[in-house]
């Protein structure tokens, strides 16, 4: 009998709550392990580069006084860019 054939019957033979850990587990390790291999894929960036692929990186125009009033501003021209209307 094979390692997995074991693994198999012995995961039968738990009770479902069990069964139900065990899933939980195999996807956390999943997630864990996809982690580590993207992050390995983007070792070779620079910080700037990663927050630019996912969309941190970003610029409006806006008046010299924007640290006074940078909430309005702000509110202003997210509401204009994201207006579906």
């Amino acid at each position: 009998m094979s390692e997995f054939e074991q693994i198999y019957q012995d995961i039968d033979t738990l009770p479902e709550e069990a069964k139900i850990i065990l899933l939980d587990f195999i996807q956390l390790l999943k997630k864990c392990y996809s982690k580590s291999e993207t992050e390995s894929n983007q070792e070779g960036k620079s910080t700037y580069e990663k927050f630019e692929e996912i969309g941190l990186i970003g610029f409006c125009s806006v008046e010299e006084d924007l640290s006074t009033n940078y909430k309005e501003v702000l509110a202003d021209t997210l509401a204009s860019k994201y207006d579906n209307s």
